[in-house]
């Protein structure tokens, strides 16, 4: 008798409240989900990189809380959205075990799964893409926003809430996952934070 498929639940509170390095490692093969006026997008992540004020440069709280990390400094799970050179907002998952330090894991990639022709309106302004540029689709922090339509009015929503939220998938094995330095920074830019699922087309960079 073929046992039952499992619905995948959205990630407990809990989840978020682990150390941000664990966070962001377990957050690789877990689903990000959006729904707009009724629709569903998603996508399962698949390159992350955690950042930690209490001792990272490159983390907008390395100088303590101000209006615009302020999300940082607050409850787990919920997302941090900024908006950068002046043209992309990237999304990032509140985590850590307190918060006397803001911790974040931003979200760099995803693998496009559900509402792709929504996605492709909204990231292309079309609905039909060939396949190279399906793996353009959301394969950069900028980009997942773009197609998931994540903007400023996003920023401090509970991904335990309906608007935005994460489903929760087995963990991905350490021997398919890439650890390296973070990209795009100058500070702190030694520290491997970054992790990203081998062989995924989708990733940013390999």
């Amino acid at each position: 008798m073929k046992s039952a498929i499992k619905t995948p639940q959205k990630l407990t509170r809990n989840f978020y409240l682990k150390d941000v390095l664990h966070v962001a490692r377990n957050l690789l093969g877990k689903i990000l989900v959006r729904e707009i006026n009724g629709q569903i997008l998603s996508g399962r992540i698949v390159e992350v990189e955690a950042y930690d004020g209490s001792m990272d440069e490159a983390s907008h709280s390395f100088k303590g809380k101000t209006k615009r990390n302020e999300v940082m400094f607050g409850p787990k799970g919920y997302l941090y959205v900024y908006f950068t050179y002046g043209m992309y907002f990237c999304c990032n998952v509140v985590t850590g075990k307190d918060d006397s330090a803001g911790r974040a894991v931003l979200i760099r990639a995803i693998e496009p799964l559900n509402g792709i022709e929504q996605m492709a309106e909204f990231r292309f302004k079309k609905r039909n893409i060939s396949n190279k540029e399906l793996l353009n689709l959301s394969n950069g922090p900028g980009k997942v926003c773009l197609a998931m339509n994540i903007t400023k009015s996003e920023n401090g929503i509970d991904l335990l809430g309906d608007s935005g939220y994460i489903l929760n998938e087995k963990n991905i094995p350490d021997e398919k996952i890439v650890i390296t330095k973070r990209i795009g920074i100058s500070k702190s830019a030694e520290l491997p934070w970054r992790f990203y699922i081998k062989n995924n087309p989708f990733v940013s960079k390999k």
